[in-house]
């Protein structure tokens, strides 16, 4: 069927995202179900999708499942096209259950999420220097896992070894017995295959161990100038490094001013309180949402502030005696830490 177009008619649009394929979903402004369809995860299908919501009407608002992956690309797509996208959350879980769920129930659900104000928040750009931290960490930390992983094995072999070899590796540094062990030259022997096998696995594994070490300060090369260039007040932050940066960055986006408030972003980083008072107690107590990987940054900024920081020792110092405890005191200092990063971040409104 022909769809003609209504410019009267304000649309707005819904998306569960998949790998290889979305559904979309069109509303009017009462919430009725205009459309439904699917598309392609390709730069056609995206064009395809467009031109389908635009086609009951004017196009007012985009509500997508999965910004950050699925739906990244769709995001940009609609995002260059001049069209309003909000992130919108799964689900919830209790109206699933009642509901029934499907892509098509999912897809309704974003659009009427978008309309009515339930989802607000706005998706990173991905399109500037901060996509690119986010590319180069994520191969950082694959790497550093399996530098962990390879000296485990290799710590392991050691432990289990004859007791020549376990004498001549077991203490060694992570650094030293990679290192030592690349440049074994094992000799065959048909009197002792254990020996022999033991020596050139451990070898093959200290040679994938410098690479992956190798690899990681090359990524890490890369990945410093851009912070540097782009956050250098955050750099300078008593406590953080280049690791808590590109977290802090990555959690923040392309696009920082999407993050309204100082307020909003201790949310985001999970730090923000969360009141749990009843009756006559108030109390407040610790919020377990928000983007983990900031959690832990500002966590381990804490921590460094607690060892080094006299400033910090004072605070604690003080709070004791005022009766917190060590679980409130943190919670505390991790608010601060957080107002402290947010007004480093770049092009903060």
């Amino acid at each position: 069927m022909t769809i003609v177009e209504n410019p009267t008619i304000i649309v707005t649009g819904g998306v569960d995202t998949h790998s290889e394929f979305h559904v979309a979903a069109a509303i009017d402004a009462n919430g009725g179900v205009l459309g439904v369809e699917t598309f392609d995860t390709t730069t056609h299908g995206y064009r395809e999708l467009v031109a389908w919501l635009a086609g009951f009407g004017t196009v007012g608002l985009v509500g997508v499942e999965g910004t950050g992956s699925y739906g990244a690309g769709l995001t940009r797509h609609l995002v260059g096209k001049g069209i309003a996208v909000v992130e919108v959350d799964r689900p919830n879980r209790q109206a699933r259950h009642r509901a029934g769920k499907s892509d098509s129930v999912d897809a309704i659900a974003a659009a009427r999420a978008a309309l009515t104000g339930t989802a607000t928040g706005l998706p990173k750009s991905r399109t500037g220097k901060i996509e690119a931290i986010r590319v180069l960490t994520v191969a950082r930390r694959s790497a550093g896992d399996e530098w962990i992983s390879i000296i485990n094995q290799m710590r392991h072999i050691v432990f289990c070894a004859p007791d020549e070899i376990r004498a001549r590796f077991l203490d060694l540094s992570p650094i030293k017995l990679a290192r030592t062990c690349a440049v074994l030259r094992p000799r065959r022997s048909s009197d002792d295959i254990v020996r022999f096998t033991t020596l050139s696995t451990l070898r093959e594994l200290g040679r994938r161990a410098l690479f992956v070490r190798e690899q990681k300060e090359r990524l890490n090369t890369e990945m410093r100038p851009l912070i540097n260039e782009f956050a250098p007040a955050l750099i300078e932050l008593n406590g953080v490094d280049y690791d808590t940066a590109a977290k802090l960055l990555i959690a923040a986006g392309d696009n920082p001013h999407r993050i309204r408030s100082e307020a909003a972003w201790a949310h985001l980083c999970g730090v923000a309180p969360i009141p749990a008072s009843s009756g006559k107690t108030q109390r407040h107590r610790l919020n377990r949402g928000g983007n983990r990987q900031a959690n832990s940054a500002i966590y381990r900024i804490m921590l460094t502030r607690m060892a080094n920081d006299e400033r910090t020792r004072t605070y604690i110092a003080r709070r004791s005696t005022e009766g917190k405890t060590m679980g409130e005191i943190a919670r505390m200092l991790k608010r601060y830490i957080a107002r402290e990063v947010y007004k480093t971040l770049p092009t903060t409104i």
